[in-house]
């Protein structure tokens, strides 16, 4: 069976892009390991605020204001300011 037009301009399309080398910037083993504790810093704060809205116990809710800010403080570290 014959195949149309589409099928080989997304094959010519494929190819181009195995072809072509890539226009993103590498990223480091330093920047990736940035990145990923950024990222787990993000989440762990998340979860810090979501169990704040929840927390009863002043001095449970006082701890969990502490590590919020202590992991915004991580976090801004990490993104230089």
């Amino acid at each position: 069976m014959a195949r149309g037009w589409e099928s080989k301009g997304v094959e010519a399309q494929q190819d181009a892009a195995v072809n072509q080398p890539s226009r993103a910037r590498k990223i480091t083993a330093e920047e990736m390991a940035r990145r990923s504790e950024r990222a787990t810093l993000s989440l762990a704060r998340t979860r810090a605020m979501a169990d704040l809205q929840k927390a009863c116990a002043a001095a449970h809710r006082a701890m969990l204001e502490q590590a919020i800010a202590d992991l915004e403080k991580r976090i801004a570290a990490l993104d230089g300011n």
